[in-house]
């Protein structure tokens, strides 16, 4: 089977396409190079035998040569983390870049279609727990224009099987994105901003590649939408912990209270984003502290048999031991 990955130079995407070429897939990633992490990405995934081919989504030609001859799809590549540009900027990436995707897929009889949603999506609930049927309320663009993708990808439900997976906060090896909290624990420089009371469900890279691969091929997956999650509830303050024992390190007794970091980057969004200029602090950057989700994985458990294997505190030690390999901390 020939798989093709969309944001293959990303995180989650090369972990993926990794995973997919030692289980013998013929891979095709499609992904960007903005940065350095990206390059190294695509040099460690042509090593590897996997083609990686650059380009813009919202391209059609690029978009009919990316997926010939491709039976499945796996697309995860979003704009998501920009605080610098228009909404627009989102909308076309996310929903315009999706539906080009959709066409060529569908003229290339590509057999299913998975879609890398978000638990974006949701907003932020801190009630109850979340399942497929809950209410979606995105409350920024990134899970808005990821809602509307979702929507077009089921408006293609008599066209193409599609599948979609809502992904939970995923970390491991090779995650750049949670690099700079475990160099701040590591350092003893991490003050909690605000009571770190809210409540996460983590999932480790290894754990969702095995999820994703298994609703390409699964018929129970067919026109259907499922929570990707661990199965372990904690809060900020647990993962805070989790993080320092890993490291060897006691996480700094110091709180911050929340509503002052807020203000600020209300006022930095305000004034920066009109000129173009990524504000150093934004709101989405401190969800991190204040969004509270939990979740229940019983669909993917009951319908596909799926269930998250590896605990946070074995998934961080891993994943520190990944960085000082990799030189970013120190001894």
């Amino acid at each position: 089977m020939k798989l093709l990955l969309t944001g293959g130079t990303g995180f989650i995407g090369s972990r993926l396409a990794l995973e997919a070429r030692r289980q013998h897939l013929d891979v095709v990633v499609a992904g960007q190079l903005n940065t350095a992490q990206e390059r190294a990405r695509q040099a460690e995934l042509e090593a590897a035998g996997v083609q990686v081919a650059i380009g813009p989504l919202q391209n059609p030609d690029y978009a009919r040569q990316i997926t010939a001859g491709c039976q499945w799809v796996i697309h995860l590549a979003a704009a998501q983390h920009e605080a610098n540009v228009p909404d627009s900027y989102f909308r076309t990436a996310n929903v315009e870049g999706t539906r080009t995707l959709l066409e060529a897929s569908r003229a290339a009889g590509v057999q299913r279609f998975v879609h890398g949603s978000t638990i974006g999506v949701y907003g932020s609930a801190s009630q109850g727990a979340l399942d497929e049927s809950s209410p979606p309320h995105p409350d920024n663009i990134y899970g808005q224009t990821k809602l509307e993708a979702e929507a077009v990808v089921k408006s293609f439900r008599d066209k193409l099987p599609y599948c979609i997976v809502r992904i939970s906060e995923t970390y491991g090896p090779g995650d750049y994105r949670l690099l700079k909290l475990f160099r701040a624990i590591d350092r003893r420089r991490f003050p909690m901003i605000g009571a770190g009371r809210n409540h996460r469900q983590c999932i480790h890279v290894s754990d969702l590649a095995r999820l994703l691969l298994l609703v390409t091929e699964s018929p129970a997956a067919v026109n259907e939408t499922f929570i990707g999650a661990g199965n372990e509830l904690m809060t900020t303050a647990d993962m805070v912990n989790a993080i320092a024992q890993a490291l060897g390190r006691k996480p700094l007794p110091v709180r911050l209270p929340l509503w002052p970091f807020v203000a600020a980057a209300t006022v930095l969004e305000t004034t920066l984003r009109p000129l173009g200029i990524q504000p150093p602090l934004h709101r989405r950057r401190l969800d991190f502290f204040r969004k509270s989700f939990v979740f229940s994985t019983d669909k993917a458990q009951g319908v596909l048999g799926f269930t998250s294997r590896i605990r946070f505190a074995d998934g961080a030690r891993e994943t520190a031991a990944w960085y000082r390999d990799h030189r970013l901390l120190g001894k």
